[in-house]
């Protein structure tokens, strides 16, 4: 507490949650300070109407401070949480692409699990009454069938799922051994117009502005028939502030309790456009997981009970949301797509 404000200190502040996070604890009054890693061009985009709003000149006194630290460097994370003290630590901090695992499976482990040991461990020898928010996932229940909830076994289909089910064991221990303030937020898919560029939502819909403006012909994509339970992150980081405001430390899981495959996604934006998405879809192995996790459907009844979190933006809405965004950055709305894509369609039919 400092000034009577709590003090939030937020790793992975520079991605879609983090930012998010950011402007709704900002919003409620707290100091807000964030974690970002030295780069020579600094990953700041989601956050910059913030900096813009809140100079990062580092007094301490400031609402919005970044400040630079590693989760795979534990000395950077112990001066952090002693300079800034912080009475809750949200650790959003992540390589976040389960592809990607696959491919770089030891830095995956150490920045996921080991940089969540390293944090938990500055927390504890801070001897701060901090409370500890771990960035659970849905994918740690991998191979397990839906609907999956707190007490469903985890099956991780990949190094990343892996991960992350060891940091949720950690969070636990460290609450139970240490009697720190430590829970876990299970979190099922959650996209935004802020989702980062790899991931298969923002693909899709960055792909479909890219036809609209006949810089591609066709959209490539992997297994198209992965069921996922999608949300949105503006409403799934007040999820993570409820659970470190409920009166105990626990586990939630979050979620919508909707499932949809990939196909859905597809279909459901080209259907905003008035298009048949198969005309423009194909798929490719080279895009196919090593291990899949077939179906994932969260049951968040227990977020419902006890936070009364529950999400409004359900799927419609999230994918038009996020196809309107990117098309209107490019000067283009809805309607102007729609002529635009059924122009492409009827060329590729010779009409």
């Amino acid at each position: 507490m400092q000034n009577g404000k709590k003090v939030a200190l937020i790793t992975g502040i520079g991605g879609q949650d983090g930012s998010y996070l950011a402007e709704l604890l900002l919003d409620k009054g707290y100091l807000v300070r964030g974690i970002i890693r030295r780069a020579s061009y600094p990953n700041t985009k989601r956050i910059d109407h913030l900096l813009a709003k809140y100079p990062n000149d580092h007094e301490e006194e400031n609402s919005f401070i970044l400040a630079y630290a590693d989760l795979t460097d534990s000395q950077s994370l112990r001066k952090v949480i002693e300079r800034f003290k912080p009475d809750e630590v949200y650790n959003l901090g992540a390589q976040s692409h389960v592809g990607i695992s696959f491919d770089s499976p030891q830095s995956t482990i150490n920045i996921n699990l080991m940089g969540t040991l390293n944090i938990l461990e500055a927390v504890r020898q801070s001897g701060l009454p901090i409370r500890f928010y771990q960035a659970s996932s849905s994918e740690m229940f991998g191979a397990s069938p839906p609907p999956q909830n707190e007490s469903t076994k985890f099956l991780p289909q990949s190094p990343y799922g892996i991960a992350k089910v060891g940091a949720f064991h950690l969070t636990r221990l460290y609450r139970d051994a240490y009697k720190i303030f430590a829970s876990n937020g299970i979190l099922f898919n959650h996209e935004s117009p802020r989702r980062g560029l790899n991931f298969v939502t923002k693909k899709i819909t960055q792909e479909i502005v890219k036809l609209v403006l006949g810089e591609k012909k066709e959209i490539v994509l992997g297994n198209l028939d992965a069921k996922r339970d999608w949300g949105f992150s503006k409403e799934y980081v007040e999820a993570m502030w409820k659970i470190l405001q409920h009166n105990i430390p626990d586990d939630f899981v979050i979620a919508t309790e909707e499932t949809h495959t990939v196909r859905d996604f597809i279909k459901e934006c080209f259907d905003l456009l008035g298009a048949d998405y198969t005309k423009f879809i194909k798929t490719s192995g080279r895009y196919l997981r090593p291990a899949e996790v077939p179906a994932l459907l969260g049951d968040s009844t227990k977020a419902k009970n006890i936070l009364k979190w529950e999400p409004k933006v359900k799927f419609k809405e999230l994918a038009k949301m996020m196809l309107e965004h990117d098309l209107n950055e490019r000067g283009i709305s809805l309607e102007e797509a729609s002529i635009k894509i059924k122009n492409i369609e009827n060329q590729k039919h010779g009409i």
